[in-house]
């Protein structure tokens, strides 16, 4: 009887379910976008119920477009937003807020405060990640401390804490797991990388009681079912990595010195470093890629907060395009940016600067400026961004790439894809299925229950669609480069 697996691809502003076949082959996709709430400014949170609703609602839907029932699913493998921190009551599994954003600054005065107490060291040893709002530990610390009662609940063992992947997972079983996984689990400042579990040490700094935690798994084992009346049938959940762990793995990177770059709403840039963790002189992150049969692959990452959703801003802000495909047209129609260059630092600066108090800026505008050299300069901006994270994961790694794999939302854009190759000076590698986020978190469903036999087989279903070789001159890329570096000055808290 031919099964298939889901995907459920929980993201910062969509929730998706994708149906894969043993080819890779993506069968279907049912998506819905929901709400970005603002409270203040640099404050995002998302509606628990909400990211809940719509999750299980495009799941339903995928699974009816093809008139499949649960006994046709051979597993689920969930990938999601990572860092965003929700916090709800044991009893009831009702959330006590909202879910905080990782795009979220509140806590940036408090991760100042940490860095000047001389924390930083001991968080960067064991966690391999930078004192820094984007992650969950000081925004767990923020409910903690600000919503009534929380604390006490906690103490007396009454909160579970969770990532994206805990929620569902908690929802998908009606309150039977409460779990994670080591990909999740090494972006909350909590846990320790070496040594793979909540660290006391951490926990104590940031007073966290442990009774909130999820229990730690790997990427890929069968952790238990769904519950029977949630899509009609019991089916196993036997896969979790955070979203881009899990494009790096749907991407097959699976050898060290291999590197992808995710185009989604921020981009992330992961570099594979093989069994050992690579510390970063340039304020990259040291994290896991996967844990497998007890087998652990760590990557280097850089992250940019702002790629995608610069796009969204042009449409739904400035009103210049009216859908996010027009982009790619409209700033195909000047022949460059004519000295316009956009710093989308909208929530600070991620890789390698990590400046939380740096604001967007728009530099280089004349009475010749148009909307089409601003929606360039836009586009331009991501792949600035992108190069700035690979020179330092160069110089860190001592690797030098050969090529750059591509996926996410923004990556089918040609244009896009052109300037990147330009201004890496390295060839940009666009496969055939760029749903790799998904695609990697069901390769890791189906490696737990047999669906694919091993790592081999994924290696040799991954198939190029595009290649994109670097034409600009190296005097040119280094004249934009400059100029891009000096808009980035522009944006920098002083």
């Amino acid at each position: 009887m031919t099964k298939y697996i889901l995907a459920l691809d929980q993201g910062t502003t969509s929730s998706r379910c994708i149906v894969f076949d043993r080819e890779g082959s993506i069968l279907t996709v049912a998506q819905k976008e929901f709400s970005q709430i603002f409270p203040q400014s640099g404050w995002v949170e998302h509606d628990p119920e909400e990211i809940w609703s719509s999750q299980i609602g495009v799941t339903r839907e995928a699974l009816a477009r093809l008139n499949l029932k649960a006994s046709d699913i051979a597993a689920i493998g969930i990938t999601n937003q990572r860092e965003t921190t929700l916090l709800w009551d044991r009893k009831t599994g009702k959330p006590i807020y909202n879910a905080i954003v990782w795009q979220d600054r509140r806590t940036a005065a408090d991760c100042e405060q940490l860095k000047a107490a001389g924390y930083q060291p001991a968080f960067e040893n064991k966690t391999g990640l930078v004192i820094d709002a984007y992650f969950s530990g000081t925004k767990l610390k923020w409910l903690l401390d600000n919503i009534p009662d929380a604390r006490r609940k906690a103490k007396r063992g009454e909160l579970a804490f969770g990532t994206v992947d805990s929620w569902l997972i908690w929802k998908l079983t009606q309150g039977q797991l409460h779990i994670t996984d080591v990909t999740n689990a090494s972006r909350t400042l909590l846990f320790n990388i070496h040594t793979q579990q909540w660290d006391e040490e951490l926990l104590s700094v940031l007073d966290i009681p442990p009774s909130v935690l999820p229990q730690i798994h790997s990427c890929s084992q069968v952790y238990g079912y769904t519950s029977a009346p949630i899509l009609g049938n019991r089916i196993p959940i036997a896969g979790i990595a955070g979203d881009q762990q899990a494009a790096t793995f749907g991407q097959a990177l699976l050898q060290p010195g291999m590197a992808k770059n995710t185009y989604g709403t921020g981009c992330f840039i992961l570099l594979n470093t093989g069994n050992q963790p690579v510390r970063s002189n340039h304020k990259l992150l040291a994290t896991i890629a996967w844990n497998i049969n007890g087998r652990t692959c760590y990557a280097l990452e850089g992250s940019v907060f702002i790629a995608g959703a610069v796009v969204q801003w042009l449409r739904d802000k400035l009103g210049i395009i009216k859908h996010s495909a027009d982009i790619e047209a409209l700033a195909s129609s000047v022949p460059d940016n004519d000295g316009v260059y956009f710093v989308p630092a909208f929530v600070g600066l991620g890789a390698p600067y990590w400046d939380s108090y740096a604001r967007g800026t728009i530099v280089g505008l004349t009475r010749g400026s148009t909307s089409a050299h601003i929606a360039r300069a836009a586009l331009e901006s991501i792949a600035y961004q992108t190069a700035d994270v690979i020179e330092v994961m160069r110089q860190d790694s001592q690797l030098e790439l050969s090529e750059l794999r591509v996926d996410g939302g923004a990556s089918r854009n040609d244009l896009l894809m052109q300037f990147q190759a330009d201004i890496l000076g390295v060839p940009v590698v666009r496969p055939k299925v760029t749903e790799t986020t998904a695609l990697g978190a069901a390769y890791l469903a189906g490696l737990a229950v047999g669906y694919w036999q091993n790592e081999a087989e994924i290696v040799q279903q991954w198939q190029m669609e595009k290649r994109f070789e670097p034409k600009m001159s190296a005097d040119r890329r280094l004249r934009l480069l400059h100029s891009w570096r000096q808009a980035i000055a522009q944006t920098r808290h002083r």
